[in-house]
């Protein structure tokens, strides 16, 4: 299990993540402990989670996750071993977060995020924290294929458009590292426009610099390589990508139409950006490519997102110890020059059908 730098940080995290958004709904606190326990017995150093989980986000479950997280550390006493990483969320309507009101990225939120995340968590400070989503009008995910408007700075009578300005935030995620509260300041679902200005800002003396971006990239949803990846090269911010096997879909379970009891597309109908048109046909075939190099499309998948260059760590996620071994082993799998060109021309022709 190699470690790589987590941006300009003297962060080395492992090259595999463990994804935690299962943990308190689909996966109980024992279960939440046993993956834990595999993934840091297999050299993981890496924990991602978030206030919003578990998923799908829900009043009576919102900030299980963290709570089971808190009582593993505890238990085991390795909060020194675990690099931990957390998000507050962007603007929301959703009012059980903040105590009955709405939420955006403005100190008092900030603030009332992170002390209830470290509360929960049972820790003093979080090594990486992160911003779930911007708070600008913009499509979830930040890299769509195409886009009918670019959210606006003004509305039709010329009057800013109500949005926490970048650097009012930036500033302060620095009140929180000085503070000790966070040692780094990461994004997600983010653009490339967004990351730029955060770094200007930071680049003027305004807050933190950026050490990651958390997006989402796997074979159907290769839109991080359009512009971010020079971005974050360039800048060098890590990416941490999630949904490497595209909720699921990528491990050839839901092939031809199938929707096995117990799965989360059958549990919550949460599917909608692996259910696009062209989507099936193209999940399939890179399925059926996976199965033609003797291997399991959930281990072909992760695969292939460990072994791009500009990966950092790959968040991983399971509901069951097998699904977790599996992803585990992914790190062991020898991605070759046949492998990926086979991937890019089943992507020359169907594109990013998932963004």
């Amino acid at each position: 299990m190699h470690k790589r730098r987590l941006g300009r940080t003297d962060l080395l995290v492992t090259q595999i993540c463990l994804g935690s958004m299962t943990w308190g709904q689909q996966n109980t606190e024992a279960e939440g402990h046993a993956q834990m326990d595999l993934a840091f017995s297999r050299g993981v150093n890496f924990i991602d989670t978030a206030e919003l989980y578990p998923i799908p986000p829900k009043a009576e479950t919102q900030g299980r996750t963290e709570k089971i997280i808190g009582s593993w550390m505890k238990a085991k006493g390795n909060r020194d071993k675990v690099i931990l990483a957390s998000k507050v969320v962007g603007r929301t309507a959703n009012i059980w977060f903040r105590g009955d009101r709405p939420s955006q990225l403005v100190r008092a939120d900030i603030f009332d995020a992170i002390d209830k995340s470290l509360a929960k968590l049972g820790t003093d400070y979080l090594d990486l924290y992160q911003i779930h989503w911007p708070e600008r009008d913009i499509p979830w995910g930040a890299n769509p294929t195409r886009i009918g408007a670019v959210a606006r700075r003004a509305d039709a009578d010329g009057a800013p458009v109500d949005e926490t300005p970048i650097a009012e935030t930036l500033g302060v995620f620095d009140e929180l590292v000085k503070a000790g509260k966070i040692r780094h300041f990461g994004l997600s679902n983010e653009s490339s426009w967004g990351v730029m200005r955060f770094l200007a800002e930071s680049d003027k003396g305004v807050g933190p610099r950026v050490a990651s971006i958390q997006n989402a990239y796997n074979l159907v949803n290769r839109t991080f390589e359009v512009n971010l990846a020079e971005v974050c090269e360039r800048e060098q911010v890590s990416l941490l990508p999630y949904s490497p096997l595209a909720q699921g879909y990528l491990t050839g379970k839901y092939d031809h139409g199938a929707r096995p009891q117990g799965s989360r597309s059958q549990l919550f109908n949460r599917g909608q950006r692996y259910e696009t048109p062209n989507a099936a046909d193209a999940l399939l075939e890179y399925n059926e490519l996976a199965r033609s190099f003797g291997m399991e499309p959930a281990l072909f998948a992760n695969a292939y997102v460990s072994s791009r260059p500009f990966v950092t760590s790959n968040i991983i996620g399971a509901t069951t110890i097998p699904q977790l071994e599996m992803a585990l082993s992914s790190v062991d799998v020898v991605w070759t020059e046949e492998m990926q060109k086979a991937v890019d021309a089943i992507h020359q022709r169907v594109g990013n059908p998932c963004p």
